[in-house]
C-alpha cells in the first residue's frame, strides 16, 4: 500500500481527504490504486464511471457505490446530488474528458474541493484553468525526482547501474534531424506519450547548449540540431527516433 501511495504521490491528497467522503470519477488507469489507498485511510469512496467494464471492476473490488453515467452530461452529474462536504477527485483516463469533467463539476458544485490527477504536462494547466483546486502532476513530479537524482553523482551512478542491469529502461539523447516534423514545433505540442517515452529535458542550441529539464517552465521552440533526452524501453525509444526523422508525423 505504501508503495502505491509513493508512486502516485498522494501525500497532499491524503492529508486533506483522510476520513472524508469522496466521489472518485474514473476507475481505469489510476482509479483502483487511488480508491484503495483512500479507503485504507478511512475515506468513504463512491465511484463514478462512464465505461461499464471499469464500473464492473469497481464493484468487484468492493465499492458498492459504483455508478455508471455519462460524465459529459451535466444533467447526469447534477443527479449525483453531491454534498458540499464531499471531495471530488477526477482521474478519467482521457485527458479531454477529465478537463471537461472538472469544468462541469466546478460549475455545478462551486463549493466543493476538486482534485485531479494528470500524467501529462499539457493537461495540468488546462485542469487548473478548468477549476481544479489541486492537480497532482505525475509527469512533473517524476521529472523533478529524476532531476534530483541526476544532480547527485552517487545516485546517478546507481541509476545508470540499474538501467544497465535491468535492460528495461534506458536514457537516450536524440538529436532532431534536418527535415524533421518537430522543427519549428513548440515542445508543449509534442505528445511523447503516444510513443511510450518520457521527456526528461533537452539541449536547446539557441540557448547556448545548456541542458534544460522538463520542469524549468520555459516554453521551447524545437529546432533541427536540438537534443532531446528521454527515458523509455529501448524499442519505444527506437520507434520515437525513427518517427521524428520523418517530415510529417504519422496519424
Amino acid at each position: 500500500m505504501e508503495s502505491i501511495e509513493r508512486h502516485l504521490h498522494l501525500d497532499d491528497l491524503l492529508a486533506e481527504t483522510e476520513e472524508k467522503r469522496i466521489v472518485l470519477f474514473g476507475y481505469g488507469k489510476f482509479g483502483p490504486a487511488i480508491a484503495e489507498v483512500l479507503r485504507s485511510y478511512g475515506a468513504q469512496v463512491r465511484v463514478v464511471e462512464n465505461e461499464a467494464r471499469h464500473r464492473s471492476k469497481a464493484l468487484e473490488d468492493g465499492f458498492e457505490e459504483a455508478l455508471l453515467i455519462d460524465v459529459t452530461d451535466d444533467r447526469k452529474l447534477e443527479s449525483l446530488e453531491v454534498e458540499e462536504d464531499e471531495y471530488l477527485i477526477c482521474v478519467m483516463d482521457d485527458d479531454h474528458i477529465n478537463v471537461f469533467l472538472v469544468l462541469s463539476l466546478r460549475g455545478l458544485y462551486p463549493q466543493n474541493r476538486i482534485f485531479a490527477i494528470s500524467d501529462s504536462i499539457y493537461a495540468t494547466s488546462k485542469l487548473k484553468m478548468a477549476g481544479a483546486d489541486k492537480v497532482i502532476d505525475l509527469y512533473t513530479v517524476s521529472a523533478n525526482r529524476i532531476h534530483n537524482i541526476l544532480s547527485k553523482p552517487v545516485a546517478t551512478e546507481f541509476l545508470e547501474g540499474f538501467t544497465t542491469r535491468s535492460h528495461e529502461y534506458s536514457f537516450r539523447e536524440i538529436r532532431i534531424p534536418e527535415g524533421s516534423f518537430l522543427h519549428g514545433k513548440k515542445l508543449e505540442e509534442v505528445d511523447f506519450r503516444r510513443y511510450g517515452v518520457i521527456f526528461i529535458g533537452m539541449i536547446d542550441v539557441e540557448l547556448g547548449n545548456s541542458f534544460l529539464f522538463a520542469t524549468t517552465g520555459v516554453e521551447h521552440k524545437l529546432d533541427a540540431g536540438d537534443v532531446i533526452v528521454c527515458i523509455g524501453h529501448d524499442e519505444d525509444l527506437d520507434r520515437f527516433e525513427a518517427a521524428i526523422a520523418k517530415k510529417e508525423e504519422e496519424e
